[in-house]
C-alpha cells in the first residue's frame, strides 16, 4: 500500500501547475502580428485589431453580436 501512495505522490506532484493552453505574451503578439499580416490591415485598422487581439479577454465565441444566434433555455432544475 506505501508502494501505491509514494506513485500518487509523485503523480500529482508531476501535474502542471498552470494551465497547459496558457500563451505567453510573446508568442501571442506573434500570433496578433499573424493574423493583421493575414488579412493584410495597415494603419488603424492595425492598430485597432492588435489592440483587441492582444487584450487579456479570450473568447472564442466572439461577441455574440452575430445576429443567427439563438437562445437556448437552460435545461429544466430535477
Amino acid at each position: 500500500m506505501p508502494r501505491y501512495a509514494f506513485i500518487a505522490a509523485v503523480l500529482i506532484a508531476m501535474l502542471p501547475s498552470a494551465p497547459s493552453f496558457a500563451v505567453s505574451p510573446k508568442d501571442k503578439m506573434a500570433t496578433c502580428k499573424f493574423g493583421a499580416d493575414d488579412q493584410k490591415l495597415q494603419g488603424v485598422a492595425r492598430s485597432n485589431f492588435m489592440k483587441k487581439c492582444m487584450s487579456n479577454k479570450d473568447d472564442p465565441r466572439g461577441s455574440g453580436a452575430g445576429g443567427g444566434a439563438v437562445a437556448v433555455p437552460p435545461p429544466p432544475k430535477q
